[in-house]
């Protein structure tokens, strides 16, 4: 009984040092994606507030 308590506590204490490490590239991964939209969308809509000018002199 003692092995099998021994086996799951190394198995879930690799499962997290595993996760924890995935997690890290993800956040990592996110940011530049966070980054790379930020700039495309900076120089799609022609500077701050371009988008959103016109939708108001409709109304």
């Amino acid at each position: 009984m003692l092995w099998i308590l021994l086996l799951l506590l190394i198995l879930v204490v690799f499962g997290f040092g595993f996760t924890m490490q995935t997690l890290w590239w993800v956040a990592a991964v996110l940011l530049v994606v966070w980054i790379v939209g930020f700039a495309m969308r900076g120089r799609g809509s022609g500077g701050r507030g371009g988008g959103r000018r016109y939708s108001r002199s409709r109304g």
